[in-house]
């Protein structure tokens, strides 16, 4: 977390940090209402500047120096490093892929067999099982959901439903996945243990998710697929044109989950995938990289390196004469995801900038005043964590400091802390997916290739779960109180047994 200055400073009010962040919403307004759909490629980076200069201006009237706010944006921005690291090599990891027939196997096979009517729904449950068992959401979006948004795609599917469904399920099994940091993260800041954490949460995400599926399955039988049968018997006769295709290309993905299953951090996963597609290309698909080389003098081994190479940092093309296929199947690479990158560290700069002056502070105060009873109370831990990520762009800060402020009244009106814990998850972890500007919604809207303004009103699990958990607290079902007969030792153990394990990787 940011460090504040050491020397006295005026602590920031409510007003002060309404103007930057109504800035920030009058900004990220016009930027919608004269870009449009790429307003993230640039306009909504310029809000968030000027917006952390107004930030800044009200951190220097309070009495603190530029070189402390300075090192509070650095500070900021370097707690969002390993997510810019995973971001660029997903987009090796997409253009490998592409190029090794990995994904193009994967649509091929998920075209046969995936009906339009149940994609939606099967989407959400296959995220959701693959998320589970490797407790990271990002992993799970940036390969299998990779493969289903291109299903969707050459199925002429609504791709914001798709997008949202995808979504929707890998951030279920991440949230109850022991593997997550988010989890293990949400336990330790509350102070409770674990597992006790997980199943808590069974309450509020079982139903949630329940309801989610229903509506996915409904979207299916409703929603209108303009794709035609022969359309896709064009799209599978020029995958199989253009690509060798078969199960043993499926083995970079194998690799991938069986590495992240077995505890190995993300970035590392996700870039020994991308070299695996590197060597699958070679060996599988020497005709398919010279072809994209689209260079003759060069000799094979050559053309091979150097289209690996190209697939690596600028992505892949394909010029099949299929334009659906072509569009579907050109994109990935380093470079393809700098605008995201871009777009991050502009939101970590605005976040850092309110916390290092006080203002995120004053406005969890504000908010913490309004508490009167359980209810209200679960609710604004809701909020505070929904609050934080639109202003941190994070999704850890977004529980670690709704959880720092908010521990010791759940203590105060002996609540166990597991409720805390929960709360913070059903706002802090799955919300941060529905801001464009937060690293998750940057993520996953680079990864997937859909803006996030178009899948957000369709991640039905993300949408119902915080109002399912406001629900709760308010009818008063299940929020348990705190054990008045656990002695101080055991409930130190607890704690120290709920502490921080290392997951799957970064979110």
């Amino acid at each position: 977390m940011i460090t504040p200055p050491a020397h006295s400073v005026r602590p920031a009010t409510l007003a002060q940090a309404a103007v930057p962040i109504g800035l920030l919403v009058g900004l990220l307004a016009g930027s919608v209402a004269l870009f449009g759909d790429a307003s993230s490629s640039g306009p909504n980076q310029i809000a968030l500047i000027l917006a952390a200069g107004a930030g800044a201006l009200v951190g220097l009237r309070n009495g603190y120096s530029w070189p402390a706010i300075e090192r509070g944006i650095i500070q900021g921005i370097s707690v969002s490093m390993g997510a810019l690291l995973i971001l660029l090599v997903v987009g090796s990891l997409i253009g490998t892929w592409i190029l090794a027939g990995t994904v193009p196997t994967m649509i091929y096979y998920g075209l046969s067999l995936l009906a339009p009517a149940v994609f939606y729904a099967a989407a959400c449950v296959i995220c959701a099982l693959v998320s589970l068992a490797t407790g990271s959401s990002w992993t799970t979006a940036g390969t299998i959901g990779i493969a289903l948004i291109g299903i969707a795609t050459a199925q002429g599917l609504h791709l914001g439903l798709a997008a949202g469904a995808i979504i929707s399920g890998a951030y279920f099994g991440d949230k109850m996945s022991a593997l997550s940091d988010t989890t293990n993260l949400a336990s330790a800041v509350a102070g409770t243990d674990l597992f006790s954490h997980i199943r808590h949460m069974v309450w509020t995400t079982g139903p949630s998710f329940a309801i989610a599926l229903v509506l996915f399955t409904v979207a299916g039988f409703i929603v209108p697929t303009p794709g035609a049968t022969d359309d896709l018997a064009v799209i599978l006769g020029a995958l199989q044109r253009e690509f060798v295709i078969g199960p043993h290309l499926l083995i970079p993905v194998a690799l991938v989950l069986i590495l992240v299953m077995r505890r190995m951090p993300a970035f590392p996963a996700l870039l020994i995938g991308a070299l695996a597609g590197v060597v699958c290309a070679v060996l599988f698909q020497g005709d398919a990289v010279v072809t994209f080389v689209g260079e003759p003098g060069l000799s094979r081994p050559v053309a091979l390196a150097k289209g690996s190479w190209i697939a690596l940092f600028d992505g892949f093309v394909l010029d099949s004469g299929t334009p659906a296929l072509d569009e579907l199947l050109t994109r990935g690479g380093m470079a393809s995801m700098l605008t995201t990158v871009w777009l991050i560290i502009s939101a970590m700069m605005f976040g850092a900038v309110m916390e290092t002056t006080g203002q995120l502070e004053a406005v969890a105060r504000r908010i913490l005043s309004t508490v009167h009873g359980t209810g209200s109370l679960i609710s604004a831990t809701l909020l505070t964590s929904v609050g934080t990520n639109v202003l941190a762009s994070d999704q850890y800060i977004s529980i670690v400091l709704p959880g720092r402020m908010f521990r010791a009244e759940y203590e105060r009106r002996r609540l166990d802390p597991k409720n805390l814990s929960r709360a913070l998850e059903d706002a802090g972890t799955i919300t941060s997916v529905l801001v464009p500007w937060n690293t998750c919604g940057a993520y996953m809207a680079g990864a997937l290739g859909v803006a996030t303004l178009t899948y957000a009103p369709f991640c039905f699990f993300n949408l119902v779960n915080p109002l399912v958990a406001a629900l709760y607290g308010w009818a008063n079902i299940s929020v348990a109180p705190l054990d008045l007969d656990e002695s101080p030792e055991k409930a130190a153990a607890d704690r120290l047994s709920g502490g921080v394990q290392r997951g799957a990787g970064p979110r």
